[in-house]
Parts: C-alpha cells; structure tokens; sequence
C-alpha cells in the first residue's frame, strides 16, 4: 500500500499522546496503595487488585479488538474505546465501595485495550515506509512514560484534591482525546478481505507451537512486572525511616526516571548500527545489573540514577521485541503483535500483586534481588534469539492481522 499524503508530524504526536495518557489509567493507583487501605479499611494486597484489575482486562482485552479492527477498520475502534474510556472514568468518580471501583476499573481496562494493538498495525497501513520506525517508537515511549507520568499525576492531584479528583481530570481529557482523534486521526481506508474473525483467534493458537516467539512472549511478561513491581517497592522504600522521603518527593524521583525512557524513539537507528539482538540484550542486561545493585545499594543519588538506567534498559528492549516478532511470526505478524500486547499487560497486572507480597518480608534488597532474577532470566533467554532485521521497520510490512 502507498499511503496518501498527510501530516505525518501531527498524526505521530497524536498516538504518542494518545498512548501516553490512556496507559496513565494503570498505573494511577499504584502511589494511592496507602490511600485506598485507609479508606475501604482492607489490607494491601486486597488494595493491590484495583490496578491489578485494571492491566488484567487490558491485557484481555488487547486479545479481542484486534481481528474484528482488521474486519471493520482500526480508527472506528481507536474513536470508540477512548469515547466509552472517558464514560467509565468519569463513572468511577461516583464510586464509594471498594468492589464497586474493583469492577468499573476492570470495565475500564477492558475499553482502553483497544489502542496498543490497533495503533500499531494502524501506524504499519498509514505512515510511509521512512516513517513508520519514528511513528512506532514514539508509541513505544508514550507507553512506557506513561507508567511514571500516571503515577506523578495521581500522586500530586490526590495530595490536593483528593483521588476522586484524579478520574474526574483524566475523564475529561479522555473526552478532549477523543476530539483530537476524530479530527487528525485519517480513517484507514484500506479494502479489507472478509475473513472469518474465528480463524483469527486460531491463528493465535499457532503463535504458542513457536518456540523463539514463546521466548518473546516471555521477556515482554517480565518488562511491565519488572517496571510496576520495581516503582512500587521503591516508593515503600523511600518512604521508609530509611529515607524518610515525602509523597511529593517521591514524586520528584519518579519524574526524573522519564529521562530513561528518551531512548525509545531511537533504537531503531541505533538498532540499524549495532543489530537488534545487541540492543535488546544491552537494555536487558543493564536493567539487571541496576537491579542487582538497588540491593546493595544506601546511597539516595545513586538509587536515583539506578532508577532512570533501569527504566532506560526497558526502554531499549521494548520497541526491539517488535523486530523479532515480525520476524518470527510472518505473515501472522499482526496476531503476534496482540498476544504481545496481552502478555505485556498481563505482566504489568502481575507486578503490584508480586511487589505487595514481597513488601510484607519487610526486606527491601531482597525484594530487588528478586526483581533482578526475573530480568536475569530474560537476559539468558534473549541469548537464545537471532534476528536478521536491525529494526522495527519490518514490523510495518509484515504486521497485518
């Protein structure tokens, strides 16, 4: 397909923004842990399971939209589910009882899963071919920022507001997004073969009998636990008398580790000089390494810089995982890319659960260690890769559904 002539810039900062404040929905709740056992008089863990709900629906979700967006369109489904996103954000402002929130926060990742899958094919169809890496990238890093922008946000309007406040602002937002997506979003109109949409569900059950892509699947599983878990163990810990450090200055060390996340739109040239296998294996053995030394580590500053490496290996390895499952996946390319998406966000619903049963040890090093052993294992397990793409370019040509 030769993509018509628009206003790539604009349709780029748009997904970013887009995949930038729908993915904040997650991780909002990870600073209120502390907020919601006060006020539904549960214990932590049970406190844990209102963004546990939210990334599992999404990750389910990311398994249903993407067949049926290949029969009817993908920015029918983009406009639709950030329209019922707002509803729902909106609903929860009205919420008092703790499984009241528990269901409508899995309502509402359950209408938000729509944008990973579906943006990224819809990039693949839309943007020229010296594009698509960019467009894809700032994807990538609208995500991934999103996980400690969510956390900012929430962390400063309910020291101010309150937490209700928090879905009341994003609601409307979601409500200004929607706009922006119907009037600068281009529909796709690309004629579409008549497929039955169960044999794309079979086609997923396919992806499992690869054994390279189990490995992919695998590493994606660790990306979000290992980022979720390792943020909400730090908190605890910087709250600790170890560091005495305030919600607002705990903020402040969140915000700095958006500065890992600046690598994202660029690894695909920098893929194209060293090879997609090295970055992937670079950021994976980095954010172990900086794991590790968050256990033996006192030292606030250091502990910083940790953080910002670690989010940074992530960073790198996220957008290369792409690379290989075009390759390995073919002309299934596009079902890959959701069951990716799946486990990425099944991850991300593992990793509050994981940290709050390793915040009652009390052992903060070892909880990193921990921590550090999940990504160890990813890191052997990328060994076990080869590619012969150098960037995620090839994820445009070959991620159709």
């Amino acid at each position: 397909m030769n993509p018509k002539k628009h206003n790539y810039s604009l349709m780029t900062l748009v997904l970013f923004w887009c995949g930038l404040v729908i993915l904040m929905s997650m991780y909002i709740t990870i600073p209120l842990t502390s907020v919601f056992v006060q006020s539904f008089h549960i214990s932590s863990t049970k406190a844990a399971w209102i963004g546990s709900s939210f990334s599992l629906s999404y990750a389910l979700g990311c398994l249903l939209y993407g067949p049926f967006s290949d029969r009817y369109g993908r920015k029918i489904f983009l406009v639709a589910s950030m329209f019922m996103l707002a509803i729902v954000t909106i609903v929860i402002t009205l919420v008092d009882g703790f499984y009241g929130l528990i269901a409508l926060r899995g309502l509402q990742g359950l209408v938000a899963a729509a944008f990973v899958p579906v943006s990224l094919v819809y990039s693949g169809e839309m943007f020229p071919s010296h594009k698509k890496l960019t467009a894809i990238g700032f994807i990538s890093s609208g995500l991934l920022m999103a996980g400690i922008a969510g956390q900012v946000f929430s962390g400063f309007i309910n020291e101010y507001l309150g937490w209700h406040a928090i879905f009341w602002i994003l609601g409307i937002v979601y409500v200004l997004t929607t706009i922006l997506v119907i009037r600068y979003l281009p529909k796709d109109e690309i004629l579409r073969p008549k497929e039955s949409i169960f044999l794309k569900y079979k086609q997923m059950t396919k992806l499992l009998t690869n054994f390279r892509l189990l490995l992919v699947f695998s590493i994606t599983f660790m990306l979000l636990l290992t980022l979720v878990g390792m943020y909400t163990i730090l908190g605890d810990y910087l709250s600790s008398d170890s560091f005495g450090l305030t919600n607002q200055e705990i903020q402040y060390v969140r915000i700095v580790g958006i500065v890992g996340m600046l690598f994202s739109p660029f690894v695909g040239k920098i893929s194209k000089k060293v090879g997609a296998a090295i970055v992937l294996r670079f950021g994976l053995l980095i954010a172990t390494a900086s794991l590790f030394a968050l256990s033996v580590i006192h030292s606030l500053p250091l502990i910083v810089f940790l953080s910002v490496v670690i989010v940074a290996g992530i960073s790198l390895a996220s957008p290369v995982l792409i690379s290989f499952i075009s390759q390995q996946a073919g002309n299934s390319g596009g079902s890959a890319i959701s069951f990716n998406a799946f486990i990425l966000f099944l991850g991300a619903s593992t990793g509050p659960i994981l940290a709050s049963n390793l915040l009652k040890t009390e052992q903060y090093f070892f909880s990193f260690r921990v921590l550090g052993f999940i990504f160890l294992i990813g890191l052997v397990s990328s060994c076990f890769l080869r590619s012969k793409v150098t960037s995620t370019n090839e994820f445009a040509e070959r991620g159709k559904y």
